[in-house]
């Protein structure tokens, strides 16, 4: 399949298009602060996937961090900015889509980046990747999906896990349990899934489309419950003191004294 109409990132844009064939592939370029998501990533992912439901001649997405990392979520100094008006928190964790998106991830996929991996369809990642939702660590609570997308994609145990002690689940055991659907060597995740995408377009698009629509329905039935009870346990720990210790332990490089108030 060719190339054609690319959008390079730039500093601005921060998040890079690139058309091959029907395939659009969206790579965050922020890797000197770990692929973090500041609100010039948020627009630039937002961007490229509306572009992707928008244009009939695209039928696959794949969003990759590039080489090294996928991302280790919020720029927590600039902060992910406001939620899209189409893809939500990000650009795309409450984004209702029509095509099949694929997550490429070396490296690691922490806290919000591993909300946005729980965000996509299908995960091709590489031995010695990590995925981790470490919010507990700090006193918090994931707020972008990562209550209730893992127990959907996970058995409920190592959900719980995952979400209770914050220590991450690597690509070798997240693959034998059915959440990665390709294991590669290093630097194999983005060819895995291109070639993941290349053999889905072979098939009929409505079809495609279709069955994506019924397993969306499915899987999100009760994603109005799940919004709210992560809204109210949000609120209860942006009330409480540990939340604060959890911040200040973290800037000046210490154990956390939890209070547990």
């Amino acid at each position: 399949m060719t190339n054609r109409n690319d959008s390079p990132a730039t500093p601005e844009s921060v998040v890079d298009q690139r058309v091959v064939g029907p395939i659009l592939v969206v790579t965050i370029r922020r890797e000197s602060k770990r692929n973090a998501i500041d609100a010039a990533t948020t627009a630039g992912i937002d961007e490229a996937l509306n572009r992707l439901e928008d244009d009939e001649t695209l039928r696959v997405g794949i969003l990759t961090g590039g080489p090294s990392m996928f991302s280790a979520g919020t720029d927590l100094v600039r902060t992910a900015g406001p939620p899209t008006p189409r893809g939500g928190e990000y650009g795309i964790i409450r984004r209702k889509r029509r095509k099949p998106l694929i997550a490429a991830v070396e490296g690691f996929a922490l806290g919000g980046g591993m909300e946005i991996v729980l965000a996509c369809d299908l995960v091709c990642a590489s031995r010695g990747t990590r995925f981790g939702l470490p919010e507990v660590q700090k006193a918090l609570v994931p707020t972008c999906g990562g209550l209730f997308r893992p127990v959907r994609a996970l058995p409920l145990n190592i959900a719980r896990e995952l979400i209770l002690t914050g220590d991450p689940l690597d690509a070798e055991r997240a693959h034998a349990l059915g959440f990665v659907n390709r294991l590669t060597d290093p630097g194999g995740a983005f060819d895995a899934a291109l070639a993941l995408a290349e053999r889905i377009v072979r098939n009929g698009p409505v079809a495609i489309e279709q069955s994506l629509a019924v397993t969306q329905t499915l899987t999100g039935a009760d994603d109005g419950t799940a919004w709210a009870l992560t809204d109210a346990a949000t609120a209860t720990i942006m009330r409480s003191a540990d939340a604060l210790e959890g911040r200040n332990a973290f800037v000046e490089k210490r154990e956390p004294r939890w209070s547990g108030k």
